[in-house]
């Protein structure tokens, strides 16, 4: 059986750095070999919950600019299933959430950065999911509590974003955390780890600097996809934590 995980995808410059981050992801890719991966990308942002049903060989999309030439370079050449699509298109259904279908879209820097270090040989089935991050945290939730039940079937949901993500406080060059961005994932790390779903489903309100950690919903949401997805964890825990910039959380979970 295997667990959610939600995983902070970095920056597109991850994508060719060799960190205790990049070594974390190959050694999490080490630990898990699922037959097939389902991912929310922060990257992908659409009204209706929208599921990819390219086949083949999926495209590498470059979603960022002005960044060195060798990274548009790089590719991740996983296969996509149409087959794994149709069947999460039926468990939304099933579930009451509206679904569309996109036969084309491939894996955005929010999903191939890491998955690049986790699994490099790009062999393993690949389907994304879409966020849309005007839905309520409830909402959120049980978008992934329709996928409970994958990780009996060796199937790893992920959802792929990060808890602290406003370019407003990046501090360029700084290697140590700001103190309020460790005290936001102190409290979002507490609510998971001891499974207060009530309390993490209000972090808006109740977490400390939530609107400064979290100014658009975009990358925390799928941490919420992930954690309605999981069953197969009895205690979730922390795996990775680090920090990009001053601000930017590379903290990651097992749930």
């Amino acid at each position: 059986m295997l667990p959610s995980l939600f995983i902070c995808h970095g920056s597109p410059l991850s994508a060719m750095a060799e960190s205790d981050y990049t070594r974390f992801l190959s050694d999490i890719g080490k630990k898990y070999k699922p037959q097939a991966i389902v991912l929310f990308s922060a990257h992908w942002e659409e009204r209706h919950t929208t599921i990819s049903f390219a086949e083949g060989t999926l495209n590498t999309i470059y979603d960022f600019y002005g960044f060195p030439d060798e990274l548009y370079q790089l590719t991740y050449p996983a296969p996509g299933s149409p087959e794994l699509a149709a069947e999460l298109e039926e468990r939304f259904k099933r579930s009451g959430i509206t679904v569309d279908r996109d036969d084309e879209r491939g894996l955005d820097h929010g999903s191939w950065i890491f998955l690049r270090y986790m699994y490099p040989e790009a062999n393993i089935p690949i389907v994304t999911i879409s966020v849309n991050p005007f839905l309520s945290a409830k909402e959120q939730l049980q978008i992934g509590e329709a996928l409970k039940g994958l990780g009996e079937e060796n199937i790893l949901v992920i959802g792929s974003g990060t808890t602290v993500h406003n370019f407003n406080e990046i501090k360029m060059n700084q290697a140590h955390p700001e103190a309020w961005a460790v005290e936001f994932d102190d409290w979002i790390a507490d609510k998971i780890v001891q499974r207060d779903i009530a309390a993490f489903l209000q972090y808006e309100t109740l977490a400390p600097h939530a609107k400064r950690a979290v100014p658009r919903a975009e990358h925390f949401v799928p941490i919420l996809h992930a954690l309605g997805s999981s069953s197969g964890v009895k205690q979730p825990k922390v795996i990775y934590r680090g920090y990009e910039m001053g601000t930017f959380s590379q903290i990651c979970f097992e749930m």
